[in-house]
């Protein structure tokens, strides 16, 4: 059964002996759906960044195992320069302000010891959630998940098989093993009143996880898309999610930030890979001025003429069943508005330029 099965049928059997509520079934399963979609467009992302990376090893000779590190499913940490997200000033941390954590999908509330840890992942669904994905030396990755409700840690661990999922969590602190040889290690405990978190790490041991747990910081707040800028955005809609993937940096950087408007969403994304040779050479559209070209389909936008990179906006498959047919969607005006505006970081490589 998948994270969205289980939370249907949570609500079906909360109304079991009522009428059921429609509209909290349908809320639920659009938003954990926006969720799934960041993340998997997050990875399919910084997976294309990596194939340059690999014809370049596959023509050099280098041997495989020396990248391993740099895979964002890796277990080594790279000895490459990491990135930080900036300080988002005058914003508190989780400690302070509980209540503001994953109400911005621009602010992370919860930071890392950069001494003690190096950032893999960072991101904000707006919805009242917030993540860090996070290695400590060469341990294996630890996913530290923070959100203003207990109920999101019910349905299933990302990157976890299925089978590992642990049941309603206690959070009291306690490190536990889940799902057996194929699962890893589980602590959910409350950082601060009103607040719940999650640390999940696939094997490794539990003073690792316990390193990584305490290399968190939780007085600290950080702005989440710091290396793309929306400045423009269309009428009605707003950023709801915010994703930046370094775990292969700086040879490969994925930011991807959502943009909504009832009931349509529009995923931005930005792609810079170290080997990505030149440019799509071609435009067959001008955004702002400059170069661009749409695909096809005609439902994705480049913007074309940025050096090792692709900044995309793409609305995804039509919808031609379903729910969403025949309903209001972003159109080919509307990610020319989103482009025109959009800023990327002077130096991708180096986040002393993302301010």
């Amino acid at each position: 059964m998948t994270d969205l099965d289980q939370r249907i049928a949570s609500v079906l059997r909360e109304h079991a002996e009522g009428e059921t509520d429609t509209h909290r079934l349908l809320r639920n399963s659009r938003a954990l759906g926006r969720r799934r979609q960041v993340r998997r467009r997050t990875a399919t992302g910084t997976a294309l960044a990596l194939v340059g990376v690999l014809g370049f090893v596959g023509v050099g000779g280098t041997d495989l195992g020396g990248l391993s590190g740099r895979m964002p499913w890796g277990a080594a940490t790279p000895a490459a320069p990491s990135a930080v997200p900036p300080r988002a000033d005058g914003v508190p941390g989780a400690a302070q302000r509980p209540d503001l954590v994953g109400t911005d999908p621009q602010v992370l509330h919860l930071a890392i010891d950069t001494g003690r840890a190096r950032y893999l992942r960072w991101a904000s669904d707006g919805m009242g959630g917030e993540q860090i994905r996070l290695s400590v030396g060469s341990g294996r990755p630890v996913l530290v998940e923070v959100n203003r409700s207990a109920q999101p840690f019910e349905y299933g661990i990302e990157g976890f098989p299925t089978s590992a999922v642990p049941g309603r969590p206690t959070f009291d602190g306690e490190i536990r093993q889940v799902g057996g040889t194929t699962g890893g290690l589980v602590k959910t405990w409350q950082p601060a009143r009103g607040l719940y978190a999650r640390a999940s790490m696939l094997g490794g041991d539990r003073r690792a996880l316990a390193k990584a747990v305490d290399a968190l910081r939780w007085n600290e707040a950080r702005r989440c898309a710091a290396p793309l800028k929306l400045t423009t955005l269309p009428e009605g809609a707003r950023v709801t999610g915010c994703s930046v993937d370094v775990a292969a940096f700086p040879g490969s950087l994925t930011v991807q930030l959502t943009v909504f408007r009832e009931p349509a969403t529009m995923w931005v994304q930005l792609l810079y890979g170290a080997q990505i040779s030149g440019g799509r050479a071609e435009s067959n559209r001008v955004v702002g001025g400059r170069p661009a070209f749409l695909y096809p389909a005609g439902t994705k936008l480049e913007l074309l003429g940025i050096p090792k990179a692709h900044l995309t906006a793409d609305l995804g498959p039509e919808w031609t069943e379903g729910y969403l047919k025949d309903k209001p969607t972003f159109t080919e005006a509307d990610m020319a508005t989103v482009l025109a505006g959009a800023r990327v970081a002077e130096n991708l490589t180096d986040p002393e330029t993302w301010k």
